[in-house]
């Protein structure tokens, strides 16, 4: 029997929000990697899976594989993520997973046997919502991360990373084992469906779009230490005051993103002693700068330095950073991206490609075999919110074109 696209698309949309009223609260979605509401979503993508006859497994990065085997051992892979970021979004992520599943359904115990291979990840903390490092499975599994990065890594009630992931049997001392696995399941190329988490689609009135690369990004930590006074008695112009250093540098920062058309956020921001009364002592901020050019990226971050030293002059405080990550633009496979661009245009008469801003798993996993990503449309531009949201008809018509994509990729 055929199969039928529209039905497979409209599956696509109830599993999701079957997902969203397990694991969602009045506040949002909570599926933060390494809680109890995480491995719920995990136990019911492998219940899922297994009852499309997939064989689940979960490796040593704590990623949920599903397979299906085809008729040669060339594989395909498609990924994405159940996690979520705090008070977070019904379809980040998710989105991307179980449009995944509804391949493995394709092509499962009731389908016709795929030409290749077929796997489906999960990954693991794609968001870093707990410790505020992301894509720690999928950089394990392309052999990136460095274990130097994390290990030291506390969540807000200082629990480490390390006995966090070891709850969920997930060793550091192990953790980059997956990456010799991953070149045995012989896999040529990846696939990662995902909501778009900004306007540009929606201001163009297209549902779906072919993405051809993933700005890069540099994430610091910046403390700038100045001296505590009393906040009545010390004057203005005398003062070592770090917030007022931080938040001159953070303006900065903005103009610097204008310059180089580029992004720069500062998401966090903590001072000491934290009273009404005192001057501050030293404020921490974070900065995250993004770029698809790669000389625009080490440009804004070289200014980004200067800028903070200058503001830490001026107010007569020092400034010391403290990396926490950082990846290289990503550019998309060609192969691939002819192929994602068929699928769209197949589905929406249309020829709509564009970059990410946000990052994927797929800029991980771009490192070590072809890749490519297609978007769905964000409502209002929205993500990283309880309010993120896609109408149903644009799933419909974004899970059909991932469906596209995904056979054709499986019989090339």
């Amino acid at each position: 029997m055929e199969y039928d696209l529209k039905a497979g698309a409209k599956r696509v949309v109830a599993n999701l929000r079957e997902l969203a009223a397990m694991t969602s609260d009045e506040n949002g979605a909570q599926r933060i990697a390494w809680t109890p509401t995480w491995q719920k979503a995990r136990d019911w993508f492998a219940e899922k899976m297994i009852a499309e006859g997939a064989t689940i497994s979960i490796d040593k990065a704590g990623n949920s594989w599903a397979k299906i085997e085809g008729e040669s051992e060339a594989a395909i892979l498609i990924g994405s993520h159940l996690d979520c970021v705090p008070n977070g979004g019904w379809l980040d992520g998710a989105l991307g997973v179980v449009a995944g599943m509804e391949v493995i359904h394709r092509y499962g115990k009731k389908g016709v046997k795929p030409k290749k291979t077929l796997y489906l990840v999960n990954w693991a903390d794609e968001e870093g919502g707990r410790f505020g490092r992301s894509l720690i499975g999928s950089s394990a599994v392309s052999g990136t991360m460095d274990i130097k990065d994390i290990i030291d890594l506390k969540d807000n009630d200082g629990v480490p990373l390390v006995d966090a992931l070891k709850a969920y049997d997930v060793d550091l001392d192990h953790i980059m084992e997956v990456h010799a696995e991953f070149a045995d399941k012989n896999i040529t190329g990846y696939l990662e469906l995902h909501i778009e988490q900004g306007p540009v689609l929606e201001q163009t009135k297209k549902s779906v779009a072919c993405v051809y690369g993933i700005t890069g990004c540099e994430r610091h930590y910046l403390k700038f230490k100045g001296q505590a006074a009393h906040a009545g008695s010390f004057p203005t112009l005398m003062r070592q005051d770090a917030f007022l250093a931080a938040a001159q540098a953070s303006l900065s920062f903005r103009e610097i993103a204008l310059k180089y058309d580029g992004v720069c956020t500062v998401g966090k921001a903590s001072v000491t002693p934290d009273v009404v009364t005192i001057v501050p002592e030293t404020c921490t901020i974070s900065l995250d700068q993004r770029s698809i050019d790669p000389e625009k990226l080490k440009a804004m971050f070289a200014e980004a330095h200067t800028a903070a030293q200058a503001a830490a002059k001026t107010h007569n405080v020092t400034v010391t950073w403290e990396k926490i990550w950082n990846i290289e633009p990503t550019i998309f496979d060609p192969q691939l991206t002819k192929l994602c661009k068929e699928a769209v245009q197949e589905e929406t008469g249309e020829d709509t490609t564009m970059y990410s801003g946000p990052l994927h798993d797929a800029a991980e996993m771009a490192k070590i075999v072809p890749s490519i990503m297609m978007f769905a449309m964000s409502a209002k531009g929205l993500s990283h919110c309880k309010q993120e949201d896609t109408p149903d008809a644009d799933l419909e018509i974004t899970a059909s074109a991932f469906l596209r994509l995904a056979d054709k990729a499986l019989k090339a």
